[in-house]
């Protein structure tokens, strides 16, 4: 059975990158049934976009999310810096699907202030250059952490992230995320806000701090390259979800018969068989949407 859920904010899924766990984001939306789906920010890999490169998983997983708007679910998805290009479309709405730079939501008479977080990194802001090139180092690095753990998972190891064991080692990496934790708290307090809601830095977090005799909690959803969380909100309560592939695996993979794919059922089909350019894929998606909210 689908756990029912109020709220659930995913970031940083990275789409169209090596990095990004496709099927495993795939296993955890179809596991749950929630009101409202918020897409923190760098949901869609533009700086990394390659039409070479679009897996199925990839594609299933906007499938999915298409298909649970068709069923109810809000689905606001909120730009960030690695999809930046969508901010020309801010404040665009069809359907059950938004498309937002920021959104403030009420919850419990406490005001929540939601946003991607790429506004608080001096690189971003300053030499959009060096971003990316960082970025691409960073896309090799998943990659051999990919590789790596595959190796060990075929060997009964737990996966490991590179990437976050090197933050959590180096000082700088340490310093730049307490940063920036702490201006988002202090930014939400000056504006009265009760909960400020990131992505960004790759690392789920709760945390509550008061400034100035006002309480702010920080929270962050994490991501799907190194981490596997999301931020869930039922019966009044947040709670960082950690993905578990032993939560999915109902089977040995040693004892599993292989399956005959049934064929895409028409509603379904997002591409037609290509993989269009970033342009064409924005279009493609509005289109479905608009005709089907006619």
């Amino acid at each position: 059975m689908k756990r029912e859920l109020d709220i659930v904010i995913i970031s940083d899924v990275h789409l169209g990158t090596y990095g990004c766990h496709a099927k495993e984001l795939l296993n955890y939306l179809k596991s749950i049934k929630t009101e409202t789906l918020i897409l923190n920010g760098d949901f869609i890999d533009m700086w990394q976009f390659r039409k070479r490169y679009f897996p199925k998983e990839h594609i299933q997983v906007l499938q999915r999310i298409l298909k649970m708007a068709s069923k109810g679910t809000k689905v606001y998805y909120i730009t960030g810096n690695h999809d930046d290009a969508l901010r020309r479309y801010s404040d665009f709405s069809t359907g059950n699907i938004h498309l937002r730079d920021k959104l403030l939501l009420k919850l419990k008479d406490k005001t929540y202030w939601i946003f991607h977080g790429d506004v608080f990194d001096v690189f971003i802001q300053y030499s959009p250059f060096i971003s990316k090139l960082g970025g691409k180092g960073y896309d090799w690095l998943i990659l051999l952490n990919r590789f790596i753990n595959r190796m060990r998972m075929a060997m009964g190891k737990p996966r490991m992230s590179f990437a976050k064991k090197v933050k959590s080692s180096v000082k700088e990496a340490i310093k730049f995320i307490g940063d920036f934790e702490d201006t988002a708290i202090n930014l939400a307090a000056e504006q009265g806000y009760d909960f400020v809601v990131c992505g960004h830095i790759h690392r789920a977090q709760m945390r509550s701090q008061e400034v100035n005799g006002q309480k702010v909690t920080y929270l962050n959803s994490g991501d799907w390259v190194e981490s596997l969380t999301a931020l869930e909100y039922k019966w009044g309560r947040w709670s960082i979800y950690e993905y578990d592939e032993a939560d999915y695996e109902y089977v040995n993979p040693k004892l599993r018969v292989k399956e005959v794919q049934p064929a895409v059922e028409p509603e379904e089909e997002l591409l037609n068989g290509s993989v269009p350019s970033t342009e064409e894929f924005l279009e493609q998606l509005l289109q479905r949407e608009v005709g089907a909210s006619k």
